[in-house]
């Protein structure tokens, strides 16, 4: 008996679909995108700055170079890199260890008499968090604990990831997250401009050029010795499982560095600043972060973004409210208690108040008592939000 073979003919490929193919097999590593965002930050925050808008220029430079490479390789690669976490954290620890040498030769002991105040006013604000993420959930029919992570002042990074980890949707969550931030960082500068009747209350944003020209050779060793005990600070935190141990390390680490560098024996009086050049590459990859999450965005309905901008528009009266409250138990000024109740994301914040020269060792301590507070209760609500929803699956 005769048997006859078949063959399967091979499957034509049309030549669109190897274009497609093409595209996302084209290497694109996570660095060479982060090195055109850097490249193109630059000058937008050289632009920027003319406009007079102060040292946030450089973050608001990275939100737009971050959202502009990321649309750029998705249109024209075929390829959508993810938001880069690592920027962000290496951003927070230069951020935090300027924001550390800043307030080295502050009047810490004054701060430390604050504390109970920071735990009213970050209690206030996880009630209203929380109501604020119950109404958003109810009006926008997701699910409590997707609502919980979109509203609560805790950054997009770390709220994104916690999403993706319960499987909840992460678009939604970043989206909420970034208008937040992005709408906080440029509001408070611009209503503490306007407050002074158009003075200028910080200095502009950081001159490129000078901070290129103040590296000297004689710093530059104690420059790369601040930032390996930067880093090693930074270590440590996280292998502590402290709450955003990038910031919280990096800012221990540059308040310890001078005083621990002068009792070694063969070293005295040593006088030594970070050169601006951390601060503005720190702010940049802040803004880099932010801007990623902007182009990572697929197309959302309009009712979804209108009701992120009402979770927003709560949590702005929310910090208003709390900013009241700050009044009434402090002798702070308005702006010191606007700066120390703005909804995050905290980096950002006490970065606002470096540049305006405002009350730096106040801010830092109000967001990092919240930051802590913030994060270690997270794991709570996330298990209260997850049971009561579903029980209301359940109920359904």
């Amino acid at each position: 008996m005769n048997q006859t073979l078949s063959v399967a003919a091979p499957k034509q490929v049309s030549t669109q679909e190897q274009a497609v193919v093409a595209k996302q097999q084209i290497p694109v590593k996570p660095l060479i995108v982060l090195g055109w965002e850097m490249l193109l930050a630059l000058p937008i925050g050289l632009i920027l700055g003319r406009f007079h808008i102060g040292g946030v220029a450089w973050i608001f430079g990275g939100i737009v170079s971050g959202a502009v490479v990321l649309q750029t390789c998705r249109v024209l690669y075929g390829y959508t890199p993810k938001p880069n976490r690592a920027a962000r954290k290496t951003g927070m620890a230069l951020v935090g260890l300027n924001v550390g040498f800043s307030v080295a030769h502050g009047h810490l002991a004054d701060v430390a008499s604050c504390f109970p105040v920071f735990g009213v006013l970050t209690f206030f604000l996880l009630v209203c968090g929380t109501l604020i993420g119950y109404v958003y959930s109810r009006l926008s029919k997701t699910n409590l604990l997707t609502a919980l992570l979109a509203t609560v002042p805790g950054g997009v990074g770390p709220m994104s990831a916690i999403a993706a980890d319960y499987g909840r949707n992460v678009a939604l969550v970043a989206l909420v997250q970034a208008i937040r931030v992005t709408t906080v960082v440029f509001l408070i500068p611009l209503v503490a401009r306007l407050s002074s009747g158009g003075n200028q209350l910080y200095p502009q944003a950081l001159p490129i050029k000078g901070a290129l020209l103040s590296l000297e050779p004689s710093q530059l060793g104690l420059l790369l010795l601040a930032l390996l005990f930067g880093g090693l600070a930074v270590y440590l935190a996280r292998l502590s499982k402290i709450p955003a141990g990038e910031f919280f390390g990096a800012i221990v680490a540059g308040i310890a560095f001078i005083p621990l560098l002068n009792l070694l024996p063969f070293i005295s009086g040593v006088n030594f600043t970070l050169p601006p050049l951390v601060n503005i590459v720190g702010q940049m990859l802040l803004g880099i972060t932010i801007g990623e999450y902007w182009g990572d965005k697929p197309t959302l309905g309009k009712k979804t973004i209108v009701y992120a901008l009402m979770s927003v528009g709560m949590t702005l009266v929310a910090g208003g409210l709390a900013t009241i409250l700050a009044m009434e138990l402090t002798s702070w000024d308005w702006l010191t208690c606007l700066l120390v109740t703005a909804p995050g994301g905290s980096a950002e914040m006490i970065l606002v108040a470096l540049t305006l020269h405002h009350n730096v060792e106040i801010v830092t301590a109000g967001h990092l008592v919240r930051l802590i507070a913030i994060n270690s209760s997270l794991p709570i609500w996330v298990y209260l939000f997850r049971r009561l929803d579903s029980q209301l699956s359940e109920s359904a």
